[in-house]
């Protein structure tokens, strides 16, 4: 079997998808994207398609080798992330050569169902507690918000009493049986973080996601020994060699994207890395139905999982949502806040590659917001 061709497709709300072809008819989907920066990302599809068409796509690990260092220039977000999708595809197509799901590719299920989370926005505590509720009756036991908007250095008392406010009000809303995550998107200093998370401790979230930006990880270790909060982050980061340091630092859930720290292959083995640690795995997936369907084939063959983000109803899916590219939305059936385990072969899920040709057609320019602080100086978005 061979590598034909390979396809990308820019689709609505903001991601890329890609198509790997070969010549006896077996078709893998995989989903490399940077979030604002995809048509980048289709870029380097292309480049590195140079190097596929022709190959056997069973020999996923050595294209992965080529693919990641076969360059002289490695790493970073760009090709991390095209390399992941790809790689995904691979995926998807082994296993639909060999019959199987990739679960069982990665050594067999070690869980009948993976738990999920919802996303909630929820600006004000009155809607933040309409949010949640609706999650809670859709049968989720976990639910994940932003801890604020644009923040100050140091944050304030009121900025700092909104943010416990909002939390306090989610937690009203889950009871104590249920859990919130709480995203400060790196929104935060460090000492805004530490002065937050102190104040947090007691409403017991589930965990606090990157509190600082990625590249000030050396200041993970200082944050780990002064919360009382677990500690979360890894969006940002694309491969082990960038989640050793965070890790050994003390954080409680390593957060590898699947689209975009080298896909299925990378992801498994951040997850081996992460349990020598004692730490748990939460993919981060606020994107479409292919990451997440590679997602969750990770997550069922992973003892160390935790709990797996999805973005069904999330704010950014406001042209297209999860289900709108693939033929049976069964796959993402969640059943009291869990997916349960399926074994088609493959990623599990069927494209609807009519819907992806047309949407493709249209595309997408998404950027992410710029924002400013009050002084009119640049804030993290």
């Amino acid at each position: 079997m061979k590598i034909t061709r390979i396809e990308t497709f820019l689709v609505p709300p903001r991601w890329l998808f890609c198509r790997v072809e070969t010549d006896e008819g077996v078709v893998g989907w995989g989903e490399p994207v940077v979030e604002g920066r995809a048509e980048v990302v289709r870029a380097a599809i292309d480049v590195l398609a140079e190097y596929l068409i022709g190959q056997d796509p069973l020999r996923i690990q050595d294209h992965w080798q080529v693919l990641t260092k076969g360059g002289f220039y490695r790493g970073g977000p760009v090709l991390s992330s095209a390399v992941a999708g790809l790689d995904q595809a691979l995926w998807d197509i082994a296993g639909k050569a060999y019959g199987a799901p990739v679960h069982a590719l990665l050594g067999g299920p070690v869980r009948d169902r993976v738990r999920v989370y919802a996303w909630v926005g929820g600006d004000e505590p009155a809607e933040l507690t309409e949010q949640i509720t609706a999650q809670v009756e859709a049968g989720f036991t976990a639910v994940k918000m932003n801890a604020a908007g644009a923040t100050s250095p140091v944050p304030t008392a009121a900025e700092t009493a909104a943010v416990v406010g909002r939390v306090a009000a989610a937690r009203e809303a889950l009871g104590p049986d249920r859990d919130v995550a709480v995203d400060f998107h790196g929104r935060f200093t460090a000492a805004g973080a530490r002065r937050v998370l102190a104040e947090l401790a007691p409403l017991h979230p589930l965990f606090v996601e990157e509190p600082v930006v990625p590249e000030q990880g050396h200041l993970l270790a200082g944050l780990v020994s002064a919360s009382p909060v677990p500690l979360a982050t890894g969006e940002r980061l694309y491969g082990r060699a960038e989640f050793l340091p965070v890790l050994t630092a003390g954080i409680a859930v390593a957060q590898p994207d699947l689209s975009h720290a080298g896909g299925i292959s990378e992801v498994h083995r951040i997850a081996s890395l992460a349990e020598t640690y004692g730490a748990q795995l939460a993919p981060h997936c606020p994107l479409g139905p292919i990451a997440l369907a590679a997602s969750l084939q990770v997550a069922f063959a992973t003892p160390n999982f935790l709990i797996q983000e999805q973005s069904r109803g999330i704010h950014y899916n406001k042209d297209a949502d999860l289900l709108s590219y693939v033929v049976d939305p069964e796959p993402f059936r969640f059943v009291d806040g869990h997916a349960p385990r399926g074994d088609a072969p493959g990623l599990g899920i069927t494209v609807d590659e009519d819907a992806v040709r047309a949407a493709d057609r249209t595309g997408h320019a998404w950027r992410n917001p710029v924002w400013r602080h009050a002084d009119g100086s640049f804030a993290e978005w």
